[in-house]
């Protein structure tokens, strides 16, 4: 009975889901909720890796923050904005950084689960997220020449108000006024009456 009782338990054991070996990763199925051994796990990295939440963001354009004015919209839709801190929506493990002891912990996710909520829920295939991706890349060009243009526009601007300034000088004439006192022994101050220059005078 004992020998049937511990055949009868092995097949209720958790398997692996791609080999069916119950030798399961304890870290992915408590953190992740999913059934994969070791061996596995390391054979197929393009389902079984980790990335890292800035890859999440940059390579599949899921988000990790919420509308400022998130209690004017629907719940449903503030949790689809921040995906990533949706523990229930994408499961992630938190480790500590390598770069640094007092930065914030390393959010780590599953490849396959990344990739199939991006691919299926929000952009709907792995060609509308490419097709998303190169909208952005070229909005953020037109952004970048908009710039350019603009500070290209203000520095032709201000060059040629500074070249208009130094022509107005060159052709200006001083007109000097009445000599104002400034000390003993007829030292004073002549002033342009338009332009404000001044020149030091010393009366003989």
């Amino acid at each position: 009975m004992a020998l049937i009782a511990i055949i009868v338990g092995a097949y209720d054991l958790p398997k692996c889901r791609e080999c069916e070996s119950v030798h399961i990763d304890p870290q992915f199925q408590k953190v992740f909720g999913c059934l994969v051994c070791n061996r596995c796990k390391d054979d197929k990295p393009e389902k079984y890796s980790l990335l890292t939440k800035t890859e999440c963001k940059e390579d599949y354009l899921l988000t990790d923050r919420k509308f400022a004015h998130a209690t004017f919209i629907t719940r449903s839709l503030a949790r689809c904005t921040a995906e990533l801190r949706d523990h229930e929506l994408l499961p992630h493990l938190l480790k500590a950084n390598p770069h640094s002891t007092t930065w914030n912990n390393m959010m780590l996710f599953l490849r396959y689960q990344i990739e199939d909520y991006a691919f299926k829920v929000k952009w709907g295939s792995e060609e509308k997220l490419d097709a998303e991706y190169e909208r952005r890349a070229a909005m953020k060009k037109d952004a970048r020449q908009k710039k350019f243009q603009k500070d290209l526009r203000q520095l032709r601007k201000r060059t040629k108000e500074s070249i208009w300034q130094d022509r107005r000088d060159q052709d200006h004439v001083h007109e000097f006024g009445v000599v104002e006192r400034t000390g003993p022994r007829g030292q004073g101050v002549q002033r342009c009456m338009t332009c404000s220059f001044e020149v030091e005078v010393e009366e003989l």
